[in-house]
C-alpha cells in the first residue's frame, strides 16, 4: 500500500508539474525493465573503497533519460541518488564529482519552491539484503552533446548515492549525508 500511495503522489506531482509548465519530476519505474542498446552508455558504480558494487545503464528516450540501476552491498533503507556535474569519482568521499547538476541554477528538491536541481532524483530503497534494481526516468535530462543539460558536457557528470534519504526540500543536497557510491557518465 505504502508503494502505491507514493506511485500515487509522484504521478500527481509530474501531472501538476506537467500541467503547470515545469519541469518534470523524475520517475521510479515499479518494474526494473533492463536499458540497453547500441547507444546506451554504461556506468561502473564503485564504493568508497573503490571496488565495483554494481553497474548502471543510461539510455535517452522520448521520455528523457532512463537510468537502469543495478548494485550490491548497500546498507538497507532509503538513500537519496543524484546527478552530480562533473565525471570524476575519486574515493573516499567523492567530492571530485562536485554539486549537482544543476544547469537551470535552482535550488535543491522537489518540494522546494525555488527547485529542483535537473540532477534531483527520487530516492532509492535499499532490500534487506543490500541490493538495489531501479529504472528511474528523469525527464529533464539528455545524453545528446551540446544541449544545456546533456549529461555527456566536457567534463562528463557523475551518479551518486548517499548514505541517507533526501528530504526533498534543504538545499543544497537535501540532508542526504556523505556520498557512498558513485560511478562517473561519459561517452566513452
Amino acid at each position: 500500500m505504502k508503494k502505491l500511495w507514493c506511485s500515487l503522489l509522484i504521478v500527481g506531482i509530474v501531472l501538476g508539474a506537467c500541467s503547470s509548465g515545469e519541469e518534470a519530476v523524475p520517475q521510479v519505474e515499479e518494474e526494473a525493465v533492463p536499458v540497453s542498446g547500441e547507444d546506451s552508455i554504461l556506468v561502473q558504480m564503485l564504493n568508497s573503497e573503490g571496488k565495483e558494487t554494481g553497474k548502471a545503464t543510461l539510455k535517452e528516450t522520448k521520455e528523457g533519460v532512463k537510468i537502469h540501476l543495478q548494485a550490491e552491498g548497500l546498507e538497507p533503507g532509503t538513500k537519496a541518488i543524484h546527478i552530480h556535474e562533473t565525471g570524476v569519482c575519486e574515493v573516499p568521499d567523492f567530492t571530485s564529482a562536485g554539486a549537482h547538476f544543476n544547469p537551470g541554477g535552482k535550488e535543491h528538491g522537489f518540494q522546494n519552491p525555488k527547485g529542483f536541481h535537473a540532477g534531483d532524483l527520487p530516492n532509492l530503497e535499499i532490500d534487506e539484503d543490500g541490493t538495489v534494481n531501479v529504472v528511474i526516468t528523469a525527464p529533464n535530462l539528455t545524453l545528446k552533446p551540446g544541449e544545456k543539460n546533456s549529461l555527456l558536457d566536457e567534463d562528463g557528470s557523475a551518479l551518486v548515492i548517499h548514505e541517507k534519504a533526501d528530504d526533498y526540500k534543504t538545499d543544497p543536497a537535501g540532508n542526504a549525508g556523505d556520498r557512498i557510491v558513485c560511478g562517473v557518465i561519459n561517452g566513452d
